[in-house]
């Protein structure tokens, strides 16, 4: 199984320019892909038809981590995890990381909550492996660049300056420095013949200062040369390794009937038409509750209109009272002024019967009078 697994990681090597030879899967899952669109930056555009294995992937050679996955024969995600990325759950189900690279956002969907904690988790963890191995990296470059800036300083000559012309204290000559007596000044005929000779002194130096150089850069040259020569054997042994395994599992391949496949292939069809069916059973009750949320709008519709039609009916039906109110208010109006005048003909019949029966009253006692006197 460890010589299959290398052959496949030298074959996609070799089809996609993706894997290396001992590049290994660390950890794999299923699901859905998509990349955000690069003309809107805002639509998600799928990249394969069904779930498909997505993979993280550890190279020990470059110490680096990476999410690959294929549909078929064609990459669809190739992403080099960097401590910069941040992958984010945008739902339940639905998580994306920017690839800065690639420039592009990656998608995935999963079948389940867990499914979708359980990539985030391992991206964090990579993302935190990546971060220290490039600290470590880092590290390393200082520790090596230092020793040789330190040498290079050295053999680099300071500029032009009187006294590398002229030479310092400690660059003259013995008879200067042991005899502390003036020199007779030259004449003016030799002071030209001096001056030439220690630009010419100085000139030499420079050449060998170059020459020196030149000699350490070619040898820096012949020594990359022949690292490259040594490189490029470990990559045709390591290629001839790669055909080598091919041809073996090619034969192994041959030998082995392909029941496997078939199983394997099964399976994946299983699944696919498992989480098809979790997905239809979920859009199903998503319709459901859709329908229920309808009739209940439905229903609150129709119970809107029956008590704005009750309350037309109620106003109608107030303006008529109204209208009957006015009415009875005018005829009571009216009959009180009927019952007014009533009033005053009655007091005015009542005045006129007592001044009547006061009138009979004294006609009863001048009656009662005259026969008592007859």
């Amino acid at each position: 199984m460890e010589i299959k697994r290398m052959f496949w990681n030298s074959r996609r090597s070799k089809l996609k320019g993706t894997w290396s030879c001992w590049e290994q899967p660390i950890f794999s899952t299923r699901a859905h892909v998509f990349q955000i669109d690069p003309n809107t930056k805002k639509n998600w555009v799928p990249t394969s038809k069904h779930a498909v294995t997505v993979s993280y992937f550890y190279d020990s050679t470059r110490n680096v981590y990476r999410i690959i996955s294929l549909d078929g024969a064609k990459a669809i995600i190739n992403s080099t995890i960097t401590p910069n990325m941040t992958f984010t759950k945008t739902s339940q189900k639905f998580g994306q990381w920017a690839d800065s690279r690639a420039n592009t956002v990656y998608g995935l969907g999963f079948s389940s909550e867990h499914h979708l904690s359980k990539f985030a988790e391992k991206f964090q963890e990579f993302k935190e492996a990546a971060r220290l191995a490039k600290e470590k990296s880092q590290e390393k470059m200082e520790l090596t660049s230092t020793p040789s800036q330190e040498s290079a300083g050295g053999d680099l000559q300071s500029p032009l300056t009187p006294e590398s012309i002229n030479g310092t204290d400690d660059e003259r000559t013995p008879d200067m420095t042991q005899n502390s007596e003036p020199r007779p000044e030259p004449t003016q005929n030799a002071l030209p013949f001096s001056h030439s000779s220690a630009i010419s002194k100085h000139w030499e130096a420079e050449l060998a200062t170059l020459k020196g150089n030149n000699a350490k850069l070619t040898a820096a040259l012949l020594e990359s040369t022949a690292n490259v020569k040594q490189w490029k054997q470990q990559l045709a042994a390591y290629q001839e390794e790669a055909e080598r395994l091919h041809k073996r599992v090619t034969e192994l391949e041959c030998v082995s009937s392909q029941a496997n496949a078939v199983h394997t292939h099964k399976t994946e069809l299983n699944q696919t038409i498992q989480e098809l069916e979790e997905t239809l059973k979920v859009k199903e009750e998503e319709i459901e509750r859709l329908k229920q949320e309808i009739d209940n709008a439905r229903e609150l519709q129709e119970q809107r209109d029956s008590l704005t039609q009750k309350l037309q009916e109620v106003e109608i039906r107030n303006k008529d009272l109204e209208g009957q109110l006015s009415d009875l208010e005018q005829r009571l109006e009216k009959s009180q002024n009927e019952q007014e005048a009533f009033r005053n003909n009655l007091k005015t019949l009542l005045e006129i019967l007592d001044g009547k029966i006061f009138e009979l009253t004294e006609l009863r006692d001048n009656l009662a009078k005259l026969l008592e006197r007859s």
